[in-house]
């Protein structure tokens, strides 16, 4: 409850039994009703609790409730704790997933391992709250359901966010080390070097008319047959 004190029940039945704060001084202060006071004040309500002293406590100064009994219009104000309590720490586990997905788990897992094969298992259980024992028994299939397992993005099923994932791959993709100069594996040869030979030079399409070389004595040498023909027939 905001801006209220410890044990606000309690805490009002001190002011009433020890105090000359009117009701709704009271109740303002403690956050309740003004009848739930009036009830405290007749011993109807909060019966068996023990008052609980404001100033004692800390949240609460004399000079304030002085100052307030002599103006019933002035309402108290809670002291602020001097003492810092250390906010709990959020211990780190596997995601929690509902009862209704957890059937779904192991297709979500099966997905990440063929999907994104660079994803260690610590990876994997964060993304969809699993433990290692499963993961290792969907790897060497011999989880108990293996058979019938089909590989779901676990996106889709709800089990993680789009944006989890991709933080969890590129942080495989960071720790993965960098391929050494020299060692990139097998490559394809050059046709020159694997054959022996000259490649040929690509055949590349031109749209100009390809020009023939005319060899003249050919020509001539067959206008003079057909003079010759001609003459032949008219004789």
């Amino acid at each position: 409850m905001a801006n209220a004190p410890l044990m606000p029940k309690a805490t009002a039945v001190w002011l009433v039994e020890n105090t000359a704060l009117t009701f709704d001084q009271i109740a303002d202060f403690c956050k309740l009703h003004v009848l739930e006071v009036k009830g405290i004040a007749d011993g109807e309500v909060a019966q068996g609790i023990k008052g609980l002293d404001p100033v004692s406590t800390g949240q609460l100064a004399r000079e304030e409730i002085e100052r307030a009994e002599k103006n019933p219009n002035h309402r108290l104000k809670l002291l602020e704790s001097k003492v810092r309590l250390p906010e709990p720490k959020r211990r780190r586990g596997p995601r929690y997933t509902p009862v209704s997905k957890r059937q779904d788990r192991p297709n979500a897992i099966l997905w990440l391992l063929r999907n994104h094969p660079e994803l260690k298992d610590s990876q994997i259980m964060r993304l969809v709250g699993t433990t290692k024992t499963t993961i290792e028994s969907i790897k060497e299939r011999t989880h108990w359901n293996a058979a019938n397992l089909t590989p779901m993005d676990p996106v889709t099923l709800g089990l993680c966010s789009q944006i989890d994932l991709d933080i969890e791959v590129q942080r495989s993709s960071k720790d993965r080390p960098a391929t050494p100069p020299g060692e990139h594996g097998a490559t394809l040869l050059p046709v020159d070097v694997s054959t022996g030979e000259t490649p040929h030079e690509p055949f590349v399409p031109s749209h100009k008319p390809r020009e023939e070389k005319v060899d003249l004595e050919t020509v001539f040498a067959k206008l003079g047959g057909s003079r010759k023909s001609e003459a032949d027939e008219e004789e």
